[in-house]
């Protein structure tokens, strides 16, 4: 490899170039020269010829493996995990081999080289070359994908092994004593090794045996499983027949949108974008594209398809035949191309066709549709070759996508449109507004009309119109954007009267969904112009869900939900559900994704989001001790090997995964545990993006008491459905709107940096989908969960004549016990209490055995000694007894721990009765006269007369 520069000696070299001055330049060449002399590396240490070999031999390799690089599509792998030399070298074997066995290469050399090969391999020293230079192109080509390498490289050796196994059987089994020449004419020494032993069973039996191996080798080397046989034969024959690939049966399904981005196919390549901090003058073989967390300067959760025109280009209008008037069927189109298609009708001539005069007084022109749904791809996305390995060497194979099937299909316009455009244009005459409509988008749930102003017209003209346009077109939903974002236009959404369904699968098998294989990335919609809308929970990077009852808050986090389980394994994405009404996750659990059972009780839900704040703290240690500012920056150094634990540590480091906290209804979190729930969530959404921790809040009561100042300000991503109100529109959005939504999953959804919400409908998964890809989930992994998530508290058992004077109760003891005085009068100005609750604590005492019964005026006797303080409390607070005051150790102790005694009615005559024998031999306690009470020296509980 070639001798890099200590990062050390490039901070030198920079700061040199950087500075001006000579003394700045001295000083840095210092610097580097001390540096230099410090960071020595071991091959500086070579003579010099081995060192003008070795770079002869790198050199060399290099440009050979840009060479092949340069074959098919142009890669560039890091350059610290390229292997150019062992490359290079399997090359030469390769070249060495095929001119010796292959062109028949003499003198003494070659009858080494062939002593060598075909001595041990026998015949297969033919495809040995073969061999080596496929595992060359891909360890040039791919050397950072070590797993695929590895895996070629075993298939590769199992095919050479069993070759030769073959090769022996076929050659008639020569033995040692047949000579070497019969051994290399047939397998050679290890051929004859490797199938001596089932050959002396049965000839037949080590043929079948090899030939399954040489079989399995191959499907090694493809990565192609036993059940996907059929479909690469198919579409082996398909690419080679010059079909279509993209064309799916009528009876399935594409299930391409599970799997990488074609890897096959050159893509053309996209200009190179400078981002902030790198040096222009880096070479342009090195990878720029692959940075750090952060480089991106503008980031939006919402995955836009670039390649999709999101806008259709003005133009003139096709002639339309207007609204009302009869409509060619497409039987009578049909006919008409197959009569121009044989020349029985001249080139451009028209079959009349019969035509029935509107009944309206005028006719309105022909208003285009502005489709703008994403078509399919040209070439299919590849499924994925290898097995999705999980930690422990468990393979997980991800949902098919026959479980979401496909919707129904999507329309550009119907008469319900051109019935709207005609009244939207007579509600302008009639008003004398100058305007037009100009166009419209169809939704699935809505359509928005596109209205042009002429010159010199006011906005306000047509938003004044909003009650008026309700009426023309009876709908009580209308909503108009001034402008239109992106356009000079306004825009009126008016709800279809004809809606369709959006289908999950459809979202996930889009172009938006296709571009990425983050596992964080849910299926959102389709938005008001039929395009399908993907959004990044990773990049939110929390979410806020709000909306009234039946809006479709629970279906959209049911799509939430099943997207990551259909793109992502449980190391990838890690859950804690929260479901207080106990009936809208259930469909959930046991999948192997979870790290706790779903949490339905409130007190625990609050512990666990407790749980959750310490989780992001440990990463941020880990992040902070080994110097990365992002989760997916560590993961990424975990993998490749760079983070190593210190000296001694017997710690193994592994990637952490995403954690999605969903919580389905904040509101009863709010309502038991208002204050820990709030500091909760507000340290999460403040500090866990970094930490890979994001939270998804859904409440059916957006008041301003459940979705606090403090948790809107750190939830920059909100998803508002219908709202019983203006003001709880106000609370989600900090804008109206969500009010006018019509329900059944219409949302407005506002990303983060996105300046206006987008208005959207919801993708829809059936209970049915749901149940095939949970019990498909859990079939592949048994859920483990962590014990420590939501740890249940042990419960005291508090006497309920103390109720909630447990801890001024317990300072009472405390005090008594180690003063060894019980006065009324000494609680009332030791814990600043009033009379009647001095009084109390004071018969809780005696109950309690901690004092004597009242005297009088005179203080009460303490019963407790002070060594006895803490077996006294522990008694009080219903904890268990220490071990060290077992029963028997003290006599006090067993008069305390026994209940029967619990009025300390004690027998003075019973001459077993040691309690009562220790108060006698303790010395009466003197009385307490308080010189500054208002009473003088009485006590203030002989008032009571007790």
């Amino acid at each position: 490899m070639a001798t890099r520069t200590s990062p050390a000696k490039k901070g030198t070299q920079q700061s040199r170039g950087k500075n001006s001055g000579s003394a700045s330049r001295s000083t840095a060449g210092r610097g580097a020269a001390k540096t230099k002399a410090l960071n020595v590396q071991p091959e500086d240490h070579l003579p010099l010829p081995l060192r003008m070999i070795r770079g002869a031999w790198m050199g060399t390799a290099h440009i050979v493996a840009a060479g092949i690089r340069k074959l098919g599509p142009d890669v560039h792998p890091d350059k610290d995990l390229r292997r150019d030399g062992t490359g290079f070298f399997m090359l030469l074997l390769a070249v060495v081999i095929a001119a010796v066995e292959w062109w028949a290469l003499t003198g003494g050399f070659a009858d080494v080289v062939h002593a060598v090969v075909g001595g041990t391999f026998g015949w297969m020293a033919l495809l040995l070359p073969v061999f080596l230079l496929i595992f060359t192109v891909r360890l040039m080509r791919s050397p950072e994908d070590a797993r695929g390498n590895n895996r070629i490289a075993i298939g590769l050796t199992l095919m050479t092994l069993s070759g030769t196994a073959l090769a022996h059987v076929i050659g008639g089994e020569p033995g040692l004593a047949d000579g070497l020449d019969a051994l290399w004419a047939a397998g050679g020494m290890v051929g004859f090794l490797i199938s001596s032993p089932l050959a002396t069973i049965n000839m037949w039996l080590a043929v079948a045996v090899y030939s399954l191996l040489a079989f399995v080798s191959l499907l090694i080397v493809t990565a192609t499983p036993f059940r996907h046989i059929p479909a690469r034969l198919r579409a082996l024959y398909e690419g080679l027949m010059g079909q279509d690939l993209n064309e799916v049966a009528a009876n399935g399904h594409d299930q391409s949108y599970l799997y990488e981005s074609d890897r096959s196919e050159p893509k053309a390549k996209k200009p190179r974008k400078r981002r902030f901090g790198r040096d222009k003058h880096a070479p342009e073989d090195e990878e720029q594209d692959e940075g750090y967390y952060g480089d991106e300067a503008f980031e939006t959760p919402v995955i836009e398809d670039e390649d999709a025109p999101r806008v259709a280009a003005p133009g003139p209008a096709a002639p339309k035949v207007p609204p009302g008037v009869r409509r060619p069927t497409q039987s009578e189109l049909a006919a008409e191309k197959l009569k121009r298609d044989q020349g029985l009708m001249p080139e451009g001539a028209t079959e009349a066709l019969p035509v029935v005069p509107p009944a309206s007084t005028g006719s309105v022109a022909a208003v285009p549709a502005n489709p703008v749904q994403p078509q399919p791809p040209a070439t299919p996305i590849p499924q994925r070759t290898e097995q999705l390995q999980l930690s422990g060497d468990v393979a997980y194979t991800l949902p098919p996508s026959d479980y979401l099937p496909a919707g129904p299909p999507s329309k550009e316009r119907s008469e319900a449109n051109d019935s709207v455009v005609a009244a939207l244009t007579q509600t302008l005459d009639q008003f004398k507004v100058e305007a037009r409509v100009t166009g419209f988008s169809r939704g699935p749930t809505v359509t928005r009309y596109e209205i042009a102003l002429s010159p010199g017209t006011k906005v306000e003209r047509v938003t004044a119109l909003s009650k008026n346009i309700s009426y023309a077109v009876a709908s009580s939903d209308v909503r108009i954007l001034s402008p239109i974002p992106g356009k000079s236009a306004i825009g009126i959404e008016i709800p279809n009267t004809d809606r369709e369904t959006v289908s999950l699968g459809d979202v996930l098998r889009s172009n938006n969904a296709r571009k990425t294989d983050h596992p964080m990335v849910m299926g959102v919609g389709k938005d008001v112009e039929g395009g399908y809308v993907v959004a990044n929970l990773a990049k939110m990077p929390h979410l806020l869900v709000a909306g009234a009852t039946g809006a479709g808050k629970s279906a959209f986090v049911n799509s939430m939900v099943t997207s990551i389980l259909m793109r992502s394994t449980p190391d990838e994405v890690r859950m804690v559900m929260v479901d207080p009404k106990r009936v809208e996750l259930t469909a959930y659990e046991g999948v192997p994704h979870l790290i706790t059972p779903i949490i339905t009780n409130p007190k625990k839900a609050a512990e666990a989001l407790q749980w959750v704040v310490r989780e992001m703290d440990t990463r941020y240690d880990d992040l902070a001790n080994f110097g990365y500012k992002h989760i997916d920056d560590f993961n990424k150094a975990v993998r490749n090997g760079k983070v190593i634990p210190p000296e001694g540590s017997k710690r193994i480091v592994k990637p952490y995964p995403y954690l999605l906290v969903i919580v389905d209804e904040l509101a009863d979190l709010m309502m038991v545990a208002p204050r820990d729930v709030e500091d909760s969530i507000v340290r999460i959404t403040q500090l866990a993006r970094a930490a890979g921790i994001h939270l998804v809040l859904a409440t059916q009561r957006p008041s301003v008491d459940v979705v606090t100042g403090l948790i809107k300000a750190n939830v920059p991503s909100r998803m508002a459905f219908a709202t019983s109100s203006v003001t709880d529109s106000r609370v989600v959005l900090d804008q109206p709107g969500a009010e006018k939504l019509i329900g059944q999953g219409d949302a407005l959804f506002l990303p983060m940096g996105a300046n206006k919400p987008m208005r959207v409908q919801g993708a829809w998964v059936s209970e049915t989908e749901i149940h095939k890809v949970v019990e498909h989930v859990k079939g592949q992994l048994q859920a483990v969960y962590r014990e420590d998530v939501a740890v249940e508290a042990p419960k005291k058992q508090i006497d309920d004549d103390i109720g909630d004077d447990l801890e001024v109760l317990l300072q009472a003891t405390e005090l008594v016990v180690t003063t060894q005085f019980g006065s009324t009068s000494m609680l009332q100005r030791k814990l600043r209490v009033g009379f009647a609750k001095a009084g109390r604590l004071m018969d809780l005492l005696e109950s309690r055995g901690v004092v004597g019964p009242s005297e009088g005026s005179k203080a009460r006797d303490v019963l407790v000694k002070p060594d006895d303080l803490a077996v006294t409390l522990a008694a009080i607070r219903g904890d268990d007894v220490p071990a060290a005051a077992a029963p028997g150790a003290d006599p006090m102790t067993d008069a305390l721990a026994d209940n029967a005694n619990a009025n300390h009615n004690f027998d003075q005559d019973g001459p077993e009765d040691l309690v009562q024998a220790d108060l006698d031999a303790r010395p009466q306690a003197t009385e307490y006269y308080d010189d500054d009470d208002d009473q003088g020296s009485e006590d203030a509980w002989s008032l009571t007369g007790r």
